[in-house]
């Protein structure tokens, strides 16, 4: 492994309770990653700038997103569950008409109110139907990347049109909306990486800076240049995972890079490095989500289970595994009470946040949740982001990528179907219908068959049969989802759907315990 690879960080662990001025905020997140696929798992990837962050910060254990892009990162940007955003509908496609709703105060625009500068780099997918839905109008001062879901990696085309813009506000205040033509051929992890260092090296350390990197690796296509195959890939064993391989080890040597400009430049003292996956890898592909069950689009561990860790010399407990319940949506309730913010204080009205703050969690090892909603569809009972709040000026569409190609998308197939699946510290509850029951991973990322079990006593089902039911798992012995227990726990089940009331209630604060 070549030694530039690697960088170093100074040792200093500054013990906090309190911080004393607004942190830099640097979250990064990977496209489809699986759970074992980085070093510190036992993955045969190399990723030693990853492990070098996790080992020296916190690596999170239960830290719980979405099953799939958009409405992992749509919880991000709001701090709100699916039901809320509308985005249970699922990824938004090319031609589709709505996007996270006008009144969400998002993240960047929390923060740039609070006095932080904000860079987004790299993967939006979070609604590009009118301009007022894109990145540089949700509270980034600049924007370099995608719009849309995913891309070729070299002509940055999606179904034959470019979609790679910088966004940033000229002098007088008017969006330049540059799509980036010249910028053909230059793979796009390296695109995300140096924007981002640059972005680094010219920060105004006078204020605080939110740098979100989305990279899109290693989502499909699964595209790499082959000397990177050769430098980082050689040694996998499986010959069709070696390009992933290869996308998710130039991420960590992105990684590493960045890390090491907030070290020369001196801010690393000041940073939270937060690092997670959107979801996990898809199941029976090249990724391993070992030994979880199930992948990308399952609500199974290995579908929302994603890989994450915390770095900063501003943790009080560094170099252990927090075992502690976290959700994605806690990440905006976490930064905003690091940036002070009060959001009684500004015009916009602040919509009820479903995540909780965090830090304590994550910086003392205490627990600050017991309870996290993975998914729910009811149709009673959710938010529409294609109704009046998600949908203004209809014949402006910044991508311009409305194509006959695919059929506009007024409902969704799943529109018909009722889940709910929920955490109550480690009893995990899936009922419903429809429920995509994938199999397991291997640890090499193997293509893997292994059936789930029969369940309805009518013989072994196929890896990802679409069934209804009720599942109950205990995780604290069953982190592989082998055993449901629902009919042999009935008080169990009958706890976990009761609380689907409360999953209504508008807020959530920090907790240590339930009552009962």
């Amino acid at each position: 492994m070549p030694s530039s690879l690697l960088f170093l960080l100074a040792a200093v662990l500054q013990p906090n309770s309190v911080l004393s001025k607004q942190p830099n905020i640097v979250v990064i997140v990977a496209d489809d990653l699986g759970y074992h696929d980085v070093g510190f798992r036992g993955s045969d990837i190399l990723t030693p700038n990853i492990d070098k962050l996790a080992s020296q910060g916190v690596v999170l254990e239960n830290h719980i997103v979405s099953s799939i892009c958009s409405p992992s990162r749509a919880s991000l940007m709001t701090g709100r569950y699916t039901i809320r955003t509308g985005f249970w509908k699922g990824n938004i496609k090319p031609n589709e008409e709505y996007g996270l709703g006008l009144d969400e105060t998002l993240l960047p625009e929390m923060l740039k109110r609070n006095g932080y500068v904000t860079h987004g780099v790299g993967k939006w997918h979070c609604g590009m139907h009118t301009w007022q839905h894109v990145p540089p109008n949700r509270g980034f001062d600049t924007y370099f990347g995608l719009f849309l879901g995913e891309q070729d990696y070299y002509s940055h085309r999606k179904i034959g049109r470019v979609d790679f813009r910088e966004n940033y506000r000229d002098a007088n205040g008017n969006l330049v909306d540059n799509i980036r033509k010249d910028l053909h051929g230059q793979y796009n992890t390296y695109l995300f990486t140096n924007k981002s260092v640059e972005l680094i090296q010219e920060h105004d350390q006078s204020k605080p800076l939110f740098l979100y990197l989305a990279y899109t690796a290693p989502h499909i296509p699964h595209e790499v240049p082959d000397n990177e195959v050769e430098k980082f890939a050689s040694h996998v064993s499986v010959g069709a995972r070696q390009k992933y391989a290869a996308m998710v080890s130039v991420m960590d040597e992105g990684i590493g890079k960045i890390a090491g400009t907030l070290i020369s430049t001196g801010m690393m003292d000041n940073t939270i490095i937060v690092f997670t996956s959107d979801n996990g890898a898809y199941y029976r592909s090249v990724g391993s989500n070992y030994p979880l069950r199930g992948g990308k689009s399952s609500f199974l561990e290995g579908g929302m289970r994603g890989v994450s860790f915390v770095h900063s010399p501003l943790l009080q407990q560094t170099g252990y595994t927090n075992k502690h319940l976290h959700h994605v949506t806690d990440w905006y309730a976490t930064f905003q009470n690091l940036a002070g913010d009060v959001p009684e204080n500004h015009d916009k009205p602040q919509l009820p946040l479903d995540g909780v703050d965090v830090w304590s969690s994550i910086s003392a090892n205490v627990s600050c949740r017991e309870e996290i909603l993975y998914e729910l569809r009811d149709p009673t009972k959710r938010d529409d982001s294609s109704g009046k709040k998600g949908l203004k000026n209809l014949h402006k569409y910044p991508v311009n990528l409305k194509t006959s190609k695919m059929k506009y998308r007024k409902g969704d197939s799943r529109d018909a179907q009722e889940f709910f699946v929920i955490r109550w510290r480690n009893w995990k509850l899936l009922t419903g219908t429809s429920l995509e029951m994938q199999g397991w991973s291997s640890e090499g990322g193997k293509i893997n068959y292994t059936n789930f079990l029969n369940y309805g006593g009518t013989g072994e089902l196929h890896p990802r049969s679409l069934v209804s039911g009720t599942f109950l798992f205990d995780l604290s012995v069953d982190v592989r989802e082998e055993n449901n227990l629902a009919d042999k726990n009935p008080d169990m089940v009958k706890r976990l759907l009761d609380k689907k009331t409360g999953v209504f209630e508008k807020s959530q604060v920090c907790r240590t315990e339930e009552v009962f």
